[in-house]
Parts: structure tokens; sequence; C-alpha cells
């Protein structure tokens, strides 16, 4: 079994809950071939009217410039490394209300017609990445799963809408930590709490990866 941990942090273990969370799985993986994507280490340029550029010039037969040809790289490198994986991980926090900009641009690379999903005659949406499992190690400084918070929470609903709904992965695990920031009295209780369903989350994958 292969599977991507897309480290979705770049703040350390010791200030960042998601970066402990991404280390605690990781440690804990047996037999399987584990691949970490830091989309931080990356070079992960801003998706935009660039790519568009470069995605009209190879239509029409042109030559790319070096840049270009660096650019076009870096998505096809985020493709591959999710076309090998038969597991997708993603370790990834809250930040103001959404998902870090360079996990966003992981996605953007991603999410693409032809490679993440397509369309078929009838106009409808269908996804291509359904031979995937996927597992979202999630964390959030406040309590997003009270009913007045969740219509703000835009990071882990996002990935659940993307890799479990446009891409078609199975999600087979979700481990959320949350409250830790806003109940200061009980921080360290809710972080180990949560490390341990982290743990049970990587034994669990490991357990499938001899199945």
């Amino acid at each position: 079994m292969k599977v991507l941990v897309v480290k979705g942090n770049n703040r350390p273990a010791d200030q960042a809950v998601s970066s402990k969370m991404y280390e605690e799985f990781v440690a804990n993986l047996k037999g399987v071939e584990v691949k970490t994507f830091d989309v931080f280490e990356e070079y992960m340029p801003y998706f935009g009217q660039d790519f568009f550029d470069i995605f009209g010039k190879l239509q029409a037969g042109e030559a790319l410039t070096q840049e270009e040809q660096n650019k076009l790289a870096a998505k096809q490198k985020a493709m591959d490394a999710v076309s090998e994986a038969d597991v997708l991980v993603f370790a990834f926090p809250l930040w103001n209300l959404t998902i870090p900009a360079a996990l966003q641009t992981f996605i953007d690379y991603t999410y693409a017609a032809g490679f993440s999903f397509k369309y078929n005659e009838q106009g409808q949406l269908v996804s291509l990445l359904t031979d995937k499992k996927a597992i979202l190690l999630n964390a959030r400084g406040g309590n997003y799963s009270a009913p007045e918070m969740q219509g703000m929470e835009m990071s882990l609903n996002y990935m659940r809408n993307v890799i479990g709904g446009v891409y078609g992965c199975e999600i087979i695990d979700e481990v959320i930590i949350e409250g830790h920031a806003s109940n200061p009295a009980a921080s360290q209780d809710i972080i180990n709490e949560g490390l341990t369903r982290v743990k049970a989350a990587a034994e669990k994958l490991s357990v499938l990866a001899t199945v």
C-alpha cells in the first residue's frame, strides 16, 4: 500500500497541533510505503492566469519558456503524487476559517478535469479517483462542532467536498482536534486525547494494509 501524506502546516510541532498530528500519524504507520508532500516546501506557484496561458500555448503547439515548464512540472508533480498513492492523508489546520493557501494550491493543481473528475454527456460530474481512500486530520483552536459555529468552518468541510465529493475518494477516517485554544485549562488534555485518536487511525490503516 502506498500512502501519500500531504502536510498542510509549516509551523513546528511544538507550536501547531496539525503538525503534531502529522508527526504522530507518520510515526505509527507500519507496513506501508509512505511519501510526504509538504506543500510549504515544494515549489508551488499560485494557480492563475499564468497557468491558463500555459495551457493555451500547449493547445496551440507553441514552445514554453523555462519558467512555464517549471510551473507545469510543479502541477504535474502534485498530480503524479496523487496518482501513485492508494491512500491520501491530509494533515491541515483551520486558518482564518479555511485551509492554508499552500494547501489550496495543491488542490488547485489536482482539481483538474480529466484527472480527478470529468463531465458526462448529460453534463453531470463524474469522479475519477474512486479507487483511492482518504484520511483527514484537522486541527482548529475553536469549537467548530458547536451548532452556532458549524456554518463558519470551511476547512474540513471544504476538504470533504473536494476529496470525497469531487474526487470521489472514500474517506475512511477523520480525526478532529478542536477547542484547545478556546479552552486553555483543558488544552493539553484535548490535544493528548486527539493524538491518541490519530495514533489509532494510523494503526487501523496499517492493519488495512495487511488485509
